[in-house]
């Protein structure tokens, strides 16, 4: 039986590796093309940076950390310091993101509960995906033209009524500030949020609402003690994102903040950003200075990348909580 059955076993072997080989080769092929993708992305990451940083040598060694503390930017004595532009960056970022936060939530909440039938809810979707492939500079153009003459009296009204809260001191609010620049980033990051967001809880299990409703908590209640700590990890990471589409933007930062090198703590006074100051000054820059723009740049990108890391750690924390 043996020596009769061997061939045969042996012959439908053969063939099954035969009909696999084809199969086998597409994986390895697909395996290796992915590989070569992620290196080659990792690369090009890794080939900005290091260029950013030779780029930048100049004013790293002329300026040091002091670079980052110092107040001055005067291309005449070549004495440059970034500490305004690291205060502006921040600030727009966090009242965008003071903003966008529970207009996002709660718009990704509203898509996604059933408030209302679904053939009114998916043209809002679209509408909001949208927003994203508005290009900066039209939001900028329409910052200038449309939302500061619009809002020039409602800041007038705050530095008036409420110009003995810090925020809202200084001056007679001019048209360009940093509140203006915090405005126009949130409606930029709101459908970052809202996307991810809403994804977020169309993935959740329909047994956590349904088991929620079942114990007797209501609709809103499910949503806030429920759905929310659920989909924790996810609005995190949309914020998070969110954040470093904020700091990273140029164009509406270059029209509307204003462009004054100083640190106000209101916001509706004038100021400047990382990314503002690169894009007004590298046109006409000397040697030293374009080292030092380098130098912001680079900045720009630390900061980023510690916003990154810190998103990874609380994404992971609270995937952790949640397991």
């Amino acid at each position: 039986m043996a020596i009769v059955n061997s061939p045969s076993g042996f012959n439908r072997s053969s063939s099954l590796e035969k009909k696999n080989t084809p199969a086998r080769v597409i994986d390895i092929g697909f395996w290796g093309l992915t590989l070569t993708l992620a290196i080659g992305a990792g690369s090009v990451l890794v080939w900005v940076i290091i260029q950013t940083g030779l780029s930048s040598s100049q004013a790293l060694q002329k300026f040091g950390l002091g670079f980052l503390f110092n107040s001055t930017w005067d291309p005449v004595n070549n004495i440059y310091g970034v500490m305004p532009q690291i205060y502006g960056t921040l600030i727009t970022s966090f009242i965008a993101l003071l903003l966008a936060i529970p207009i996002g939530v709660g718009v990704a909440i509203f898509l996604t509960e059933d408030f209302v039938p679904r053939y009114i809810t998916t043209p809002i979707a679209f509408a909001i995906e949208l927003i994203v492939a508005i290009p900066s500079v039209v939001l900028g153009i329409w910052g200038i033209f449309v939302l500061v003459p619009f809002l020039r009296p409602f800041f007038q009204f705050l530095n008036k009524n409420l110009g003995w809260i810090p925020f809202f001191s200084g001056g007679a609010p001019r048209g360009n500030n940093l509140m203006i620049v915090g405005l126009v980033l949130a409606v930029m990051i709101v459908p970052i949020i809202i996307s991810i967001t809403r994804s977020t809880f169309e993935v959740l299990p329909p047994s956590l609402r349904s088991g929620s409703l079942a114990l007797g908590l209501t609709r809103w209640e499910t949503i806030l003690r429920v759905l929310i700590p659920a989909g924790l990890s996810g609005i995190v990471s949309s914020v998070m994102l969110a954040l470093g589409r904020a700091m990273g933007e140029t164009m509406v930062a270059a029209m509307l903040v204003g462009n004054a090198n100083r640190i106000d703590i209101s916001i509706l006074q004038p100021g400047a950003t990382i990314t503002g100051l690169i894009a007004s000054q590298f046109g006409e820059a000397g040697r030293l200075q374009v080292s030092a723009l380098m130098y912001a740049g680079l900045v720009l990108m630390v900061l980023s990348l510690v916003v990154n890391i810190m998103a990874e750690l609380i994404i992971r924390r609270f995937q952790n909580v949640e397991r």
